[in-house]
């Protein structure tokens, strides 16, 4: 790369660049010491008479990104020197420029940052076919195609350029979309913040800079607006140098590269930002010796005008008077031929975008206040509500939330009007309008911030809601009312810009010949305060101004996009207005407790607040630290964000071994068992595993005295297998099948004795419907399964023991199948333990029939 640079910018070739660049600065420095003198001229003038300005209903607060930053997170970076793609971390400060870190450690630890980018001048840029198309500008002779091969190869599919005409072009990617979408954002509000470098607070300096950058062009034949009118005087001054030094450079130098198409555009990337480090170096080193100077010979210039104030206006109004009557006729001529037709047509290309983006910008606002509305009608603490307000301070300044409003302005289209006004191209007027909306919005939050926080004081949580209702609807119409005084301010400045330097271009070659001869007129010692050329274009814009106001006016007693006439406020118009401060209240110190004291320590000295959020992805790895949440930081929630913690909130987890319901077996369609079991109650028993040999082994309760035995069931019960249950249980369900065999086997002889009538019918058919209902659980469930999930029946205690009987039956009964059911406080003579009653056997056939489909869960 140096060997590139230093190969084709040689000494000779560096010495023609200085020499250049002081020729361009001396002739500047002219026309800037003379309209110095003419802008002190009317700041003093303006100061002594005083002016008519309307006066705005919103707060204007100073400084509102006092120890606050706008974004930070980590991206890939495609490194020149290296031709490699490197991880870094980017923080974007109050001065909007990009400091580029090895990482967050580095930046949390104060070290110093790799490198520091301007974006004044810059482009950002999301896909690579635009980037080229841009590209191929910059080399005359060949053309890159756009499915050719790659000028450079991103690792994802998301990338993110900022491109500049004569400086290094920058080349960053990220993993998702989302990110990209905010990156760019971001990327975006840094470039317009930039390009409006000039400060409007300096009223000499600034007007002095740019009356004179107008003149120095129109001298050169250059008429209308400016696209590289961007940041500070400095880069303003490099980009006049650069803008008749790179082509020159670039016809001498692009012939003798060599290589590929796209190996000679890197090349001359990096020539071509030398050059204009170069020039810049040299642009900022002479314009600050210029304004020194002017700066120590002000206090005699003041002097000398507030001495011969009215002397010096009294000779500026008598000349303006001798050029207005020469000049008048032929401007009337061309207002009524080319200039009247089109101020309507104009000036609806400019409404219609900028009245839909402030249109957004209310919306937005309406939004926000009714969120915070609601969380104090949640929630109606202090606390609470000092949360919900630091997070909505800082609304204005959060570009991705702004950037459906800035996105409407983007729409503004004046190509008919590039030709005719000479306009260059409409960022200019997109960029202004973008940067009063953003004015706009923050002056509305201010305001609010400041109504809420007056009203607070010696009001209960009660009012709370109500309070911060009736500061959302003065705030509102607050806003309507300066939104549209902000709008036909912007529109009267605009068509001037348009129409002004089309004027200019006509009159000046009939105009400029006559125009020496007035100096004449003008005293020595005042004609560093009065020149001819300021006052032929003083008359030209008067001009043209009357007809510009009444379309304006026009347009706003048509009340057309919610426009409204001026209205002055006094001072005292608003009882409350004038006791609100200027500077941005501290929620986290007024409400937030030890929140705002934690926030005010050593932590906030080290990193400052962040109005944006992170993004986070979950389930997605970032190895590159990109978009991760930076401690300490509460940046406003981004619209999708919150929904994913809502959807977890609602869903409800699943737990693997939860209980499942066991499914019974369809039973008897009679219901004559389920009225029985109505009038006389169940008691169900499950049979616990022995503990002491004492106890009965074999299955059966011994019959207080007045019980009788009702009936026998068989149950059959299917229950889901569940491994992890079974593998604990088996080892001592062994040995329980082993002792219930034997009890199992005496049961079923004391029910054959009962049955002393035709006892092989009886067995027989008990058999075979046992023995179905076995071969079906057998089927369906494991042996070895035992259901321990019964209660224990009070008829356990006191249980006196019964000597097994031997089976006589060939049977072979499962230990699972077979429970009693005992019917407490009822002698039937149906069914004696001891076989002292007989019983009828078709009687008991039917009951063994009936209650052994029956299953007991």
């Amino acid at each position: 790369m140096g060997d590139v640079i230093s190969t084709n910018l040689d000494e000779g070739k560096r010495e023609m660049i200085t020499a250049r660049t002081s020729a361009v600065m001396a002739e500047f420095e002219r026309f800037y010491e003379q309209q110095y003198a003419v802008a002190l001229f009317n700041s003093v003038r303006f100061e002594i008479e005083g002016g008519g300005n309307i006066q705005t209903q919103l707060l204007h607060r100073k400084d509102p990104l006092k120890n606050k930053s706008i974004f930070s997170g980590g991206l890939f970076q495609y490194l020149e020197e290296s031709k490699k793609w490197r991880s870094r971390f980017l923080y974007v400060g109050d001065s909007y420029n990009i400091s580029l870190y090895e990482s967050k450690a580095a930046h949390d630890r104060g070290l110093h940052s790799k490198g520091v980018i301007n974006c004044a001048g810059y482009r950002a840029l999301t896909s690579m076919e635009e980037y080229l198309g841009l590209l191929n500008n910059s080399l005359s002779d060949a053309k890159a195609k756009v499915a050719s091969a790659p000028f450079l190869k991103c690792p994802t599919q998301f990338p993110i350029i900022l491109w500049h005409p004569y400086a290094r072009h920058h080349y960053f990617c990220v993993m998702t979309e989302k990110e990209q979408t905010k990156w760019h954002a971001v990327f975006q509000d840094c470039v317009r913040h930039t390009n409006n470098g000039l400060s409007e607070e300096c009223k000499v300096s600034t007007p002095a800079f740019t009356d004179a950058l107008r003149l120095y062009r129109q001298f050169k034949g250059h008429y209308g607006t400016w696209d590289l009118m961007c940041g500070d005087q400095a880069q303003i001054l490099a980009n006049l140098v650069m803008e008749t030094l790179h082509p020159e450079l670039r016809n001498l130098i692009v012939p003798r590269l060599k290589g590929k198409l796209q190996q000679r555009q890197k090349d001359w990337m990096l020539i071509s930002d030398a050059i204009y480090r170069q020039v810049l170096s040299q642009t900022r080193t002479q314009h600050k010796a210029l304004v020194q100077i002017c700066e120590v010979e002000r206090p005699r210039l003041d002097a000398a005008l507030r001495t011969d104030m009215d002397q010096i206006i009294t000779s500026k109004e008598h000349v303006s008077g001798k050029i207005r009557a020469l000049v008048s006729p032929r401007v009337e001529q061309l207002v009524r031929s080319k200039v009247q037709p089109y101020i309507h047509s104009i000036l609806e290309a400019l409404m219609e975008p900028t009245s839909r983006g402030f249109s957004e910008v209310r919306d937005i606002l309406f939004r926000e206040l009714v969120e915070v509305s609601k969380n104090s009608m949640n929630d109606s603490s202090k606390e609470k509500l000092g949360e919900h307000m630091d997070k909505i301070s800082m609304l204005a300044f959060h570009p991705v939330k702004m950037q459906s409003c800035y996105e409407k302005m983007e729409t503004l289209n004046l190509e008919g009007l590039q030709q005719r006004c000479d306009v260059s191209s409409p960022s200019v007027f997109i960029q202004r309008a973008q940067i009063l909306m953003r004015q706009q919005m923050d002056d509305a939050v201010h305001t609010f911030e400041q109504l809420v926080h007056q009203s607070l004081d010696g009001h209960s949580g009660e009012d709370l809601c109500k309070i911060i209702q009736r500061c959302q609807d003065r705030v509102l119409k607050k806003f309507d009312y300066d939104s549209s005084t902000v709008r036909k301010k912007f529109f009267r400045e605009a068509l001037l810009q348009i129409i002004i330097p089309y004027m200019l271009k006509q009159l000046s070659p009939s105009c400029s010949t006559d125009l020496p001869k007035f100096q004449e007129l003008i005293f020595e010692d005042f004609s560093r305060f009065i020149l001819v050329e300021n006052i032929f274009e003083e008359v030209v814009l008067q001009s043209v101004s009357k007809d510009i106001m009444m379309a304006v006016k026009e347009a706003a007693v048509q009340r057309r996009h919610n426009l409204y006439r001026d209205s002055m406020v006094l001072t005292n118009s608003d009882l409350n207005l004038h006791l609100l401060g200027e500077n941005t209240i501290d929620w986290a110190d007024h409400f937030g407790g030890v929140k705002g004291e934690k926030q005010g320590g050593e932590v906030a000295n080290r990193k400052r607040k962040q109005i944006v959020s992170m993004i986070h992805l979950d389930g997605m790895p970032l190895p590159y630290e990109s978009c991760q949440e930076v401690p300490g930081v509460d940046g406003i929630p981004e619209e999708t964000e919150g929904q994913m913690e809502q959807d977890l909130a609602t869903e409800k987890p699943l737990n693997p071994v939860e209980h499942v319901p066991i499914k019974k077996e369809p039973g008897s369609p009679d219901s004559i068992n389920d009225i029985r079991d109505l009038i006389n109650p169940v008691l169900e028993v499950v049979i616990p595993a022995e503990k002491d040999s004492s106890q009965l082994t074999n299955g059966m309760f011994p019959l207080e005295e007045g019980d009788e035995v009702k009936h026998i069931i068989s149950v059959m019960e299917t229950v889901p297998k569940v491994d992890g249950e079974l593998n604990t249980m088996r080892s001592e369900q062994t040995s329980e099948e082993q002792q219930c065999v034997s009890a199992i086997e005496s049961a079923i002889q004391q029910i054959e004795i009962a049955i002393q009538e035709d006892p092989g019918d009886h067995l027989s058919e008990g058999a075979i419907d046992s023995d179905g209902e076995f071969a079906q659980t057998s089927t369906n469930s494991s042996p070895h399964h035992h259901d321990d999930s019964g209660f224990q029946s009070p008829a356990n205690e006191n249980v006196e023991e019964v000597e097994p009987q031997p089976l006589t039956g060939d049977e072979v009964v499962d230990a699972e199948q077979v429970v009693l059911t005992l019917v407490e406080g009822v002698k039937t003579p149906s069914v004696d333990f001891d076989v002292k009653a007989p019983c009828d056997a078709s009687e008991k056939k039917a009951e063994i029939e009936t209650t052994a489909d029956r299953c007991l869960l």
